[in-house]
């Protein structure tokens, strides 16, 4: 996973809103069994994850299950190590002035995988 995941990564993500599916692409970075994505607070699929935490999502070769958690805003000292692992991750588009990293709605989503599928040079890995 880590090989495959441990660095900037297109995943697509998916939310359930009133039992409907919605599905986005993100660009996430992988650790220690869980996907971490810079987002906005207010976006749909934060909207979505505080209403049902319940995620889905899919990568190269890869589905899974998760949970979404607000780990809060970028800046926050609590999320320190993980921000600068995200900084050199998407070091390549980070400063490119997609995200506002002084607003504090500019936060962290962390998607702990629960179970999912690797399909790796013909073998199958489950989480």
């Amino acid at each position: 996973m880590i090989e495959r995941f441990g660095k900037d990564t297109v995943i697509a993500l998916a939310t359930v809103e009133n039992n409907v599916p919605y599905v986005r692409y993100v660009n996430a970075y992988y650790e220690n069994g869980a996907f971490y994505i810079i987002t906005y607070a207010l976006s749909n699929k934060m909207k979505h994850i505080e209403h049902n935490p319940t995620v889905a999502i899919a990568g190269e070769w890869f589905t899974a299950h998760g949970k979404g958690i607000n780990l809060g805003y970028f800046g926050k000292v609590e999320n320190r190590i993980i921000s600068e692992k995200l900084k050199t991750a998407f070091a390549e588009w980070i400063g490119n002035g997609h995200n506002d990293f002084d607003d504090e709605n500019t936060i962290i989503l962390c998607v702990e995988l629960t179970d999912g599928l690797l399909l790796s040079h013909g073998t199958k890995y489950e989480l």
